[in-house]
């Protein structure tokens, strides 16, 4: 019988979970979500929670033109990436970029 539930990343440690988080953030596939996952991830990873993690694992599961939108608020954000994660991340206006 299989779990529905299921969550590979639920048994990762969580200063494991951060670290392959940082590595996903900056691997995107379009430069401009490379700079600003990247950063933004690197910066804030040290108060993520589980939770946290599991947003952005699921956030970056979508395609990268669509995250792109939604971050520069140029498409709506579908209801389960909607919330406080989003809100920061679409309010950036500057940060220092260092690039990979």
């Amino acid at each position: 019988m299989s779990d529905m539930n299921y969550n590979p990343h639920k048994e990762i440690n969580l200063e494991d979970r951060r670290r392959r988080l940082v590595f996903r953030a900056w691997h995107r596939g379009i430069k401009e979500l490379d700079l600003i996952f990247g950063n933004f991830v690197e910066a804030n990873k040290d108060g993520f929670s589980h939770e946290d993690c599991e947003w952005f694992e699921t956030l970056f599961e979508e395609q990268d033109h669509e995250i792109l939108g939604w971050v520069t608020k140029g498409i709506n954000v579908p209801e389960k990436f909607q919330g406080p994660m989003m809100d920061r991340l679409q309010k950036l206006d500057f940060m220092t970029l260092k690039a990979k």
